[in-house]
């Protein structure tokens, strides 16, 4: 199943730590997020990608293009250097098509531009290509086949440190806590589609609104609650984090390792 990642956005909030490289390129550990992200699909088998570029496509294309798999891998060097034997490869079965989707599409017009890609294929998969999970993908690709929905996603308990606020129209305030602790979900991403999404987006629309809407009207749009670990990457702080449990070796979304 093929998957389509945005990696087209402009990424302000990650301005911070770089004001040049691209979200997907954002390194966590010594690999980019998005390397994460299609190690993570690569792991049940969905190894053939489809990049839709946007904001310093130049640089995500460059990444792949010079991608040396011994700064990634295990290798055994001999002959003075003239000789390397990767003990273990990561990216050699993988397909990837680069295509340059604009510099200011929405989600929506992202999806239109690949659609070419895509044709002859019941189902693929997207992601907005800036939170990892360690979600049993399979499991999710199941719960979708057995509805006849044209669209599913996850919905996952927010990290964010908001607190929930409950009061009435006097404003004395009910109740107060942490919003992650309430039973409050997000949408996560990990999207699983028919084909037919195409019939539910015009030319201009963003994904999770007008199309999304249209397919709630039809009873269309399923969505799966996950509980376990998700994380998105959207602010530096986020990146610190990821920093952080990649140094501990705290790295539940790399299944591959279990």
């Amino acid at each position: 199943m093929k998957v389509v990642l945005f990696c087209g956005g402009l990424g302000t909030r990650l301005r911070e730590h770089s004001e040049v490289i691209p979200k997907p390129l954002v390194n966590i550990g010594y690999r980019p997020i998005v390397w994460h992200l299609m190690r993570y699909y690569a792991h049940f088998g969905h190894k053939d990608f489809v990049l839709c570029l946007g904001y310093r496509g130049d640089m995500i294309r460059e990444y792949f293009l010079n991608y040396n798999e011994c700064l990634s891998n295990d290798f055994v060097m001999s002959e003075g250097g003239k000789k390397i034997e990767l003990i273990k490869s990561d990216i050699q079965d993988w397909r990837i098509t680069f295509v340059d989707t604009g510099l200011h599409s929405n989600l929506g017009q992202r999806l239109l531009r690949v659609r070419q890609y895509l044709k002859d294929e019941p189902m693929f998969m997207a992601n907005y290509a800036d939170a990892l999970t360690d979600l049993p993908l399979n499991d999710h690709i199941d719960k979708f086949k057995a509805t006849n929905a044209v669209g599913s996603f996850i919905a996952v308990r927010t990290s964010q440190s908001f607190h929930s606020v409950q009061s009435d129209d006097n404003g004395w305030v009910s109740s107060i806590g942490r919003i992650k602790d309430t039973d409050f979900w997000v949408n996560g991403g990990y999207f699983v589609f028919r084909p037919e999404i195409f019939n539910y987006i015009e030319e201009g629309d963003e994904l999770v609104e007008e199309p999304f809407n249209r397919l709630v009207e039809r009873r269309l749009l399923h969505v799966n609650h996950y509980s376990g670990f998700w994380q998105q990457m959207d602010t530096f702080r986020e990146k610190i984090i990821y920093d952080r449990m990649e140094a501990r070796g705290d790295c539940p979304w790399m299944l591959h390792r279990k």
